[in-house]
């Protein structure tokens, strides 16, 4: 599903404008982007953790000159869903 798939089913389920929808979704995204990058996680109950995670240094190596490169140790955004949100995943999706 699209975000503008997401807007629609939103808007038929509550009856809210897609063009509020939308203004939410878009606060709502850039404030958990702006948590994160600040550092701090973003936790919602029954859903999920958007968290920020550390890569350690790592070797890597560059194919191009076949050279060992170091990897800097960095930050990257990361979802983890909660064991409910999983669970009900688990149960009712069918390949």
């Amino acid at each position: 599903m699209r975000k503008a798939e997401l807007i629609d089913e939103m808007a038929k389920k509550t009856g809210i404008e897609k063009k509020n929808i939308e203004q939410i979704m878009e606060t709502f995204m850039e404030t958990v982007k702006e948590s994160m990058i600040g550092g701090e996680d973003v936790y919602l109950r029954g859903f999920g953790s958007f968290v920020v995670k550390k890569r350690a240094q790592k070797k890597g190596r560059d194919i191009g000159k076949n050279k060992e490169i170091v990897i800097p140790e960095h930050y990257i955004p990361d979802f983890k869903p909660s064991k409910k949100f999983v669970n009900r995943v688990k149960q009712n999706v069918t390949p």
